[in-house]
This record gives C-alpha cells, sequence and structure tokens, in this order.
C-alpha cells in the first residue's frame, strides 16, 4: 500500500535546489559584507543593504534557471516586479534584523548578517514558491 505524503519529492527537489541557490546568493552576500563592512569599514547597514541587492539579483538569475518555472503564473514583467517586491520586504527584515543585533544587542556583524540571511532565506522560498512562482495561481491583476 502507498502511503500518502504531504510533502512531495518534487517539493523537496525544489527547496534542495533553492537552498543551493540560496546558499550562492548568501556567499555573494557574505564576500560583499565582509569586504566593504569588515574590512573596508563602510557603514553595516549600508553594506547590508548593497550586499543584499547583489545577492538578490544572483538569487533570482539561478532560481529562474534551475528552481522556478519562470513566466507560468505572471507575465515576466509582472513577475520581476513581485520579486522585487518580495525583496524589498526582505531587505527591510535584514535590515532590521542587523540593527536589532548589532547596535541593540552588540552582536559581532559578521554574525549578525549570517543570522539575518538565514532568516531572509526562509521568507523568500516560502513567498516565490508560494506566490510569485507559483504554478497553479492565477494571475492576479496589479
Amino acid at each position: 500500500m502507498r502511503s500518502l505524503s504531504i510533502i512531495s519529492l518534487d517539493s523537496i527537489s525544489k527547496f534542495i535546489r533553492y537552498f543551493i541557490v540560496g546558499g550562492i546568493a548568501a556567499l555573494t552576500n557574505m564576500a560583499i559584507f565582509f569586504i566593504f563592512a569588515k574590512i573596508l569599514r563602510f557603514n553595516y547597514l549600508a553594506v547590508g543593504a548593497l550586499a543584499f541587492i547583489v545577492a538578490t539579483f544572483v538569487n533570482y538569475i539561478l532560481s529562474v534557471k534551475y528552481v522556478f518555472k519562470s513566466g507560468i503564473r505572471f507575465s515576466k514583467q509582472k513577475e520581476l516586479f513581485w520579486v522585487y517586491v518580495v525583496s524589498i520586504i526582505g531587505l527591510i527584515e535584514n535590515e532590521v534584523i542587523l540593527y536589532l543585533l548589532v547596535s541593540l544587542l552588540h552582536v559581532e556583524i559578521m554574525i549578525s548578517q549570517i543570522i539575518a540571511v538565514g532568516a531572509v532565506f526562509f521568507w523568500n522560498y516560502i513567498a516565490r514558491n508560494s506566490f510569485v512562482f507559483r504554478s497553479n495561481g492565477k494571475e492576479i491583476a496589479i
């Protein structure tokens, strides 16, 4: 007898692919953050924003190529719009976490950035998988 599973192998495979893509984007984020905030001593909040924007772009390109089917729910233009909306929410989350950890709790900036990137990773996957790239959804009017 075949058992029913709440999570399909396709869903697990997609999450693993997104995890790898997210890891590449996170390494991009960390490298930029380390160079500009830790070595060059630029403001960590400004650098956090820059690192997040670049890493989000890397994540989008790799996600469309290896994880999600692009142009299914939305036109490419609307899809890109929604990716940026999700990313802006993630950027705000990233900056708030950085500020709370570094300025209020005095956690070291690289550890703070790792925590922020981890939290934002889950937000991005859930929002992109369930909204932006959901293949069984109908297009939503903007």
